[in-house]
């Protein structure tokens, strides 16, 4: 098999519904609705109920109204007749308008909640969940999967009892008209019911392989279309490469999105075909009995008829939900896939808040740290890491790339769990510590920072939604940017732009920290956050660091040692170990790694 047979045989299995209990799923979604579902099924029935009256009426209408066995026309029994079915034809529009509200409003309003269950359950997960799953594709189970079985979840209930009502109430109508007639009407039931489960297991794997595509198109379209993919592409001239990259893809999908549509057209067209030409097969076995000395009436083959043409929508229907139901059921087992997902770090059952006393300690004792998805065989990122940072501190983490440095100020917060050792915050083991209580007292600003698509206002307010106007400009002025945003023409009302693109790399740094300063954290983690400034942004920005770092502990995951020579302790972290530590002018006098690094860099700057 070539290597994109095997790719395509993954995918097709991959799309394959893996839900066993797809049907249970559902039922439990719609548990909060049982009210309204109730009386959804109680209108159900009786528009079932009512649908099938007609028929038997005109029955009589012909038999006792138009053709009674005297040969005059009885008026009055045909207008009583027909007043009572037309009643029955305002009450059957009523409640069908009635339902219909009731199930769009269900269908919708469950739609939204799985929806949201999604999101917060994904806002659970771990960080290392996102450091390996595209955004994209996370955006296409929020809104493409989601939104694929709103069918399902809105007409699901209503269409199977209504249906299977209908096709019940008309099998036994037509059974009290002619047994006889029933058998020739349903003879060929069984083989459609067996062609369309067959059917609706290819169109489940369509389905998947679709959902699949539009996955992957989805993250072209989040990669390529970003700020930073945009500009990456027309640096590289490779906007032909991305045009074509997404083109390959929307090929697939619009063939999978055609062969999802044509698939069982073949198989509806047959039964339509079949139960039209019932009726003209009714008239033939009528003939038949009749001369066979069985007493069938005008009236009996008119109702028959009509009761027969009445059940072809609803078995119609049937066939079509459980279709539906085979092909979302790999939508169904792609979202149900991330809400089965187990977040790998959570609150222990008896997780405690932060201790108020010695807050702002750390200690890393005998840490040792390997991601989960390195490779097998890998050495650890940290190994054996202890070291201790008492409150108010400023701690510095040097050393060359790769070393480990950011692995520890992502330990701190519990962004990731030690494989071995203890980290202690305020004393307390952060495994022991509520996840939300331990990050309320750490704040992060980092290299990369990220602004939403909003005000300055709305952007600081992230960490403090009811900060007043005051608040923030005393926050804004500690992080030496208050006279910037004020020079701005809509002030802090100015819209930053797609990830902060409006202002520069400096003024982004101090709306961050500035947005620290407002959450007034215990301990402040800076994660090389100025080491992409120029050197005139680098002093502005580092100022406002200092004023941030007055008060609380803080880390700061250095490469510019020129920014750290005034930390209170020093660590030195070289292949996952602290080789070196102290203040800086104790680290220049062992000449060691520390040293070397420090020369290199004041020699080449």
């Amino acid at each position: 098999m070539s290597g994109q047979d095997a790719e395509a045989q993954r995918r097709e299995n991959a799309a394959a519904p893996r839900i066993p209990h797809l049907l249970a799923r559902i039922r439990h979604l719609f548990e909060p609705h049982k009210r309204a579902l109730v009386l959804t099924i109680a209108l159900v029935f009786v528009g079932a109920a009512i649908s099938v009256a007609p028929p038997l009426l005109t029955k009589h209408a012909f038999d006792f109204g138009l053709f009674p066995k005297d040969g005059a026309p009885n008026v009055p029994i045909l207008l009583e007749l027909v007043l009572i079915m037309v009643a029955l034809w305002i009450a059957s529009a009523i409640i069908g308008v009635w339902q219909t509200y009731l199930t769009a409003s269900v269908g919708n309003k469950v739609m939204g909640e799985l929806r949201i269950k999604l999101f917060s359950h994904l806002q659970r997960m771990e960080l290392g969940f996102f450091t390996r799953t595209k955004t994209g594709v996370i955006q296409s189970r929020l809104q493409n999967d989601v939104g694929g079985v709103a069918g399902v979840l809105s007409n699901t209930v209503a269409s199977v009892i209504g249906n299977t009502v209908t096709v019940m109430a008309a099998f036994v109508s037509m059974l009290i008209l002619s047994w006889q007639l029933t058998i020739v009407a349903v003879i060929l039931m069984p083989a459609l019911i067996f062609a369309q489960r067959r059917i609706g297991a290819v169109r489940a794997k369509i389905a998947g392989l679709t959902q699949e595509s539009l996955s992957n198109l989805t993250s072209i379209t989040q990669e390529s279309l970003s700020v930073s993919g945009i500009l990456l592409a027309k640096s590289f001239t490779q906007q032909q490469a991305e045009i074509g990259r997404y083109a390959t893809e929307n090929v697939d999908q619009v063939r999978l999105q055609v062969k999802q549509t044509m698939s069982g057209q073949w198989f509806f067209a047959t039964v339509q075909v079949f139960l039209s030409i019932v009726p003209a097969i009714v008239y033939l076995v009528a003939a038949w009995l009749i001369l066979g000395g069985v007493e069938v009436t005008a009236g009996t083959i008119v109702a028959f008829t009509t009761v027969q043409a009445r059940l072809m929508w609803p078995l119609m229907g049937l066939m079509r939900v459980a279709l539906d139901l085979q092909t979302s059921s790999a939508l169904f087992s792609r979202i149900l896939e991330y809400l089965d997902l187990v977040p790998s770090i959570a609150d222990k059952p008896l997780a405690r808040p932060v201790p108020s006393e010695n807050l702002g300690r750390i200690e890393f004792d005998e840490v040792v740290f390997r991601y989960p998805d390195a490779p097998e065989g890998s050495p650890a990122t940290l190994k054996g890491v202890s070291f201790t940072i008492e409150p108010g501190q400023f701690a510095a983490f040097v050393g060359p790339s790769g070393a480990g440095k950011t692995t520890v100020s992502y330990l701190i917060p519990r962004l990731h769990d030690v494989s071995s050792g203890v980290i202690r915050f305020a004393g307390a083991d952060v495994r022991e510590l509520q996840q939300e209580d331990l990050m309320r007292n750490i704040g992060v600003v980092s290299q990369e920072t990220y602004l939403f698509h909003a005000t300055i206002a709305q952007n600081l307010r992230y960490a403090k939604p009811d900060a007043t106007q005051q608040d923030l400009e005393e926050a804004a002025k500690q992080a030496n940017i208050h006279k910037t945003i004020a020079s701005f023409p809509d002030g802090y009302d100015t819209v930053v732009g797609e990830r902060g693109y409006r202002l520069s790399g400096g003024e982004k740094q101090r709306v961050a920290i500035a947005r620290v300063l407002l959450k007034n954290p215990a301990v402040l983690i800076l994660d090389e956050a100025t080491s992409a400034l120029d050197s005139i942004s680098e002093r502005v920005v580092q100022s406002a660091l200092e004023t941030a770092s007055r008060g609380r502990t803080t880390i700061a995951i250095a490469h510019r040692l020129s920014t750290v020579v005034d930390a209170d302790v020093i660590f030195v972290v070289d292949g996952g170990r602290i080789v070196e530590r102290g203040s800086h002018d104790e680290l220049l006098n062992l000449d060691g790694v520390y040293a070397a690094l420090y020369q290199r860099q004041v020699t080449t700057s």
